[in-house]
């Protein structure tokens, strides 16, 4: 089983950017969020116990060029309910995150690197550090991480700070992890992952 390292960061961050770079060293990543969105819509147990949580309507229903019925789901739809309401946000989590985490551990067995990357956005806040050994910060000011959502997900400054208030803000998340990379648009992203890349290959010797 490789070793696991976590790799987090504020929204907007830059986390997937720094995780493309690891993928270009050889270094397999496991994107917590997009499996998590991915078990959201193919576990016939997750989607039950969601619709219980939140309503029939957190899916959609859509019919492919065969005319079958698919569920997907919607995720604006559950986006306003969980960022409105802190305790809403605690059973999405309760939900989706031991299967999403237990994933990753399968997933790291079945791997043959030295190390690999686990890519989450919620590693403090949701638990979901089990089974790492070190965690990586991504590190950007927020004015910039503000620009870059807005730009990327077409939403006002208010909603990205709405999101933002579920997160664990931004120095003390750095402060919790082992290592931190800068990505301020000034400072190159390349040379600083490929430092602790080669830091890391030391280290596990």
């Amino acid at each position: 089983m490789s070793v696991i390292i976590g790799l987090t960061g504020g929204i907007g961050s830059g986390k997937s950017i720094v995780a493309k770079v690891f993928e270009c060293l050889g270094i397999p990543v496991f994107n917590a969020d997009a499996t998590a969105k991915d078990i959201m819509n193919s576990n016939p147990i997750i989607k039950s116990k969601l619709i219980e949580a939140f309503g029939n309507e957190v899916y959609s229903s859509t019919i492919d060029k065969n005319g079958n019925v698919a569920e997907t789901l919607n995720r604006s739809y559950l986006s306003k309910i969980v960022f409105s309401d802190t305790h809403q946000l605690e059973i999405l989590n309760a939900i989706v995150h031991p299967i999403t985490i237990q994933a990753a551990i399968n997933w790291a067995a079945a791997q043959t690197a030295p190390y690999v990357i686990k890519e989450a956005a919620l590693f403090f806040e949701s638990g979901s550090s089990k089974g790492v050994s070190k965690i990586i910060g991504v590190s950007a000011p927020k004015a910039l991480r503000i620009h870059r959502v807005m730009k990327r997900d077409h939403c006002t400054k208010e909603e990205v700070e709405k999101r933002m208030t579920y997160q664990i803000e931004e120095t003390i998340k750095m402060k919790l992890c082992d290592y931190v990379i800068v990505n301020n648009d000034q400072q190159l992203v390349i040379p600083q992952v490929v430092t602790l890349h080669e830091k890391l290959l030391a280290e596990l010797k």
